[in-house]
């Protein structure tokens, strides 16, 4: 990555790297990414081997780990991180035939569609409900921990109607939200941070919970995780974005 250039402003890392301004300082906030110098006037400045270390966290990022994990694997040097991919691995895997299922599931309702025999709503259910509705969020970020194992837990014991009211619940914090969008609102207003965090409530009322810094990391993966982003993008374009900004201005004024 390096052009010859012996130091980056974060403007040009941001531009370079595909990611905010608001993440890189947050990746220095945390001592994840410090960056190797700055100006007389306190302006960041990031060398080569900066830009280096910022590749690997965008890998483990894609990967699904969360910044903390990231930070273990990139500073111990007793960190297996062979072993924290073989483990990524197997997510990756078990996502991919998940898909296949679901892909299975769309050809056999556009067969029916076909056929002029549309499904009913309770054999909708009875097709698509197991591919949809036995990962939580949890899955794409952490991997296999207590979070992960409550929330699933929690998903497994739900009925149909549990999951309609899920859904209903997530669905009207996802509304007011995009309300506030529109509305012209910065993603740190007030209103987007308390919908964040009554985002975090919902988190915990139905699956596990979470500090502010954790629905932080979880909104902060949506984006590169395509079902998710479809779900957000349904209501209104452009509130992954919203939502994952929100969540990070709501852990900005809970600290710790």
């Amino acid at each position: 990555m390096n052009d010859g250039r012996t130091s980056y402003t974060v403007g040009q890392v941001a531009d370079l790297a595909g990611v905010t301004i608001r993440a890189l300082r947050h990746y220095d906030e945390i001592g994840l990414l410090p960056p190797s110098g700055r100006s007389e006037a306190g302006y960041r400045h990031y060398a080569s081997g900066d830009l280096e270390r910022l590749s690997r966290i965008l890998f483990y990022r894609e990967l699904g780990f969360t910044l903390e994990q990231i930070a273990t694997i990139l500073d111990d040097p007793d960190a297996d991180a062979n072993e924290h991919l073989r483990r990524q691995l197997a997510l990756l895997r078990r996502r991919i035939g998940r898909s296949q299922e679901m892909v299975a599931a769309v050809e056999r309702a556009l067969e029916a569609n076909r056929m002029g025999t549309p499904l009913t709503p309770e054999e909708q259910f009875e097709m698509f409900g197991d591919v949809f509705f036995t990962e939580d969020g949890f899955t794409d970020v952490t991997g296999d921990n207590d979070q992960y194992r409550e929330s699933t837990a929690k998903a497994a014991s739900f009925t149909r109607q549990d999951w309609q009211r899920v859904m209903a619940a997530e669905r009207g914090i996802l509304e007011r939200l995009a309300q506030v969008m529109a509305s012209g609102a910065a993603a740190d207003s007030t209103a987007a941070a308390n919908l964040a965090e009554e985002y975090r409530s919902y988190m915990g009322q139905y699956f596990t919970a979470c500090t502010p810094g954790e629905l932080r990391d979880l909104c902060a993966s949506f984006p590169g995780i395509p079902k998710y982003r479809a779900t957000f993008e349904a209501v209104a374009p452009g509130l992954t974005e919203y939502l994952r900004d929100a969540a990070s201005a709501n852990a900005e004024r809970h600290p710790g």
